[in-house]
């Protein structure tokens, strides 16, 4: 992430706004298979493009997937979630 500097602009801001998300399964279960995660990766980076933000990193294992998500200033993160 050390190489990504892209500052995006708004009409009257200027903006580089991450959140990294972790979404756990319950008890921590091993459910996600990289099949499963593969068909994932294009769910979460539709759910992005709908809220204008941009899916810069996806990973998961078996019991949970991280996403770092760059998203504008008019989303808060809760509806993103």
């Amino acid at each position: 992430m050390s190489d990504y500097n892209e500052i995006r602009h708004g009409r009257h801001c200027v903006f580089l706004m991450h959140v990294h998300l972790v979404f756990v399964t319950k008890y921590r279960r091993e459910v996600f298979t990289k099949e499963i995660l593969d068909e994932l990766r294009p769910i979460f980076s539709s759910v992005c493009t709908d809220f204008e933000a941009e899916l810069v990193e996806f990973d998961g294992e078996d019991d949970h997937v991280h996403l770092l998500v760059n998203y504008p200033p008019k989303v808060s993160v809760s509806n993103l979630v």
